[in-house]
């Protein structure tokens, strides 16, 4: 399986269509369908791009990630991870909070694909960090075999 195989397995899991992945990325449709069909190579940039957008690692987008060794997340997982990406975006939407300022910067002066690219890196940062969590203090007679 190629790289354009991988990120149209992956846009076809999360029901996106090229067009769609596109805004994602601030790319055209025609530009992930030629990415898709091997007609022309990604840059460093854009396979990080899509990496956050198809909410996957750029190893799996690259072929170098061949067996994921980490747990699967349960639904429960994901609702508590979402959970407290709710309250880490609010919390940066919150003036009065320490955390919305950086170097000077606020979260209200990056642009609306700006703040959806930092809530999908904190998504995928909150949900290998939950999976590595899970594969370091689960005693192995637990572990389930699936991955």
């Amino acid at each position: 399986m190629n790289i354009g195989d991988r990120i149209r397995k992956k846009r076809k899991e999360k029901n996106l269509t090229q067009s769609e992945l596109g805004k994602l990325v601030n790319v055209s449709s025609q530009v992930i369908s030629n990415w898709e069909r091997g007609y022309t190579g990604l840059s460093h940039d854009d396979i990080a791009k899509l990496a956050i957008a198809l909410d996957v690692s750029t190893d799996f987008l690259l072929g170098n990630d061949s067996k994921n060794n980490l747990p699967k997340l349960t639904p429960k997982d994901e609702r508590d991870i979402a959970k407290d990406l709710e309250k880490i975006i609010s919390s940066l939407d919150n003036p009065n909070e320490g955390y919305s300022h950086f170097d000077g910067q606020s979260i209200d002066d990056l642009d609306e694909e700006d703040r959806e690219l930092l809530k999908a890196a904190l998504e995928t940062s909150m949900k290998i960090a939950k999976q590595i969590a899970k594969k370091k203090y689960t005693p192995k007679k637990y572990r389930k075999n699936d991955n």
